[in-house]
């Protein structure tokens, strides 16, 4: 082999491995974008779990059935409210921020966040006994956590994946990111543990969650016990300011 070109791969090897070296240590900054803590008028729940302050925003205080709702990594849930109010009037809503979200304290994690649904899922339960769950995007991987460990009446998953290792792992081909992931998301595992009527939303342009990882989720599922809607010219983004988002959801928790 040529000088020239051992020094060539040697200088190709060295940026391969800074650039894993970034990803590993920087993963976290790549999955979670933390919100500000924003002014409202809602009613406010505030938890502590392992020394964690966890802000929750109530909608419709002292009905029968809740709804935990666990939104994107981007996400205010703050800006839903609104719509839930709208939605859902004969349900109890509960819109968790997650650590380090919107005045919650704390850092993101897999293992926090988790700790954190169920929490607040035993929580509610000391006030409503049907109980029932939303997540979205990044939330679809903690609702369907919460329903393979806690009776969940019902499951609505918006934008969901199999795993973020599977979505990562078609962004990054060339790195081993089932090795580097430390927050894995992995929710087709789960799904066999899952007891809760579900619906899934699929945008029909979802330029963040390829088609492909919603549908090996949508796969696990037991035809009878899954109904799927494609929301037609939407994207991952704005899928939820389609008239059918909020009427799909209404029409089936009001079942």
């Amino acid at each position: 082999m040529k000088p020239k070109t051992l020094e060539g791969m040697i200088y190709i090897l060295l940026i391969y491995v800074l650039v894993g070296a970034v990803l590993f240590f920087y993963q976290r900054k790549l999955i979670y974008f933390p919100t500000a803590n924003i002014p409202h008028n809602y009613d406010q729940l505030q938890l502590t779990h392992e020394n964690v302050t966890l802000e929750i925003i109530v909608l419709n205080q002292g009905k029968k059935e809740a709804i935990l709702y666990f939104g994107g990594n981007a996400e205010a849930v703050v800006y839903s409210a609104e719509d839930f109010l709208s939605a859902f009037p004969l349900q109890t809503v509960y819109l968790l921020n997650y650590r380090g979200y919107g005045g919650s304290s704390g850092q993101p994690s897999e293992a926090g966040i988790f700790a954190d649904a169920l929490f607040l899922f035993d929580k509610v339960l000391e006030k409503q006994a049907i109980i029932s769950v939303i997540g979205r995007s990044l939330g679809s991987g903690v609702a369907t956590y919460l329903a393979s460990k806690r009776p969940v009446e019902k499951m609505a998953l918006i934008s969901p994946f199999d795993s973020i290792t599977s979505v990562a792992q078609n962004i990054y081909m060339i790195f081993p990111v089932f090795l580097m992931l430390l927050d894995k998301y992995d929710s087709i595992s789960r799904v066999k543990e899952i007891e809760a009527k579900t619906i899934i939303l699929v945008a029909e342009h979802d330029e963040v969650i390829p088609r492909k990882h919603s549908q090996r989720l949508i796969d696990e599922f037991p035809p009878e016990q899954i109904s799927v809607k494609i929301i037609a010219d939407s994207g991952h983004n704005d899928i939820s300011n389609k008239v059918e988002y909020y009427q799909h959801l209404k029409d089936f928790f009001n079942d």
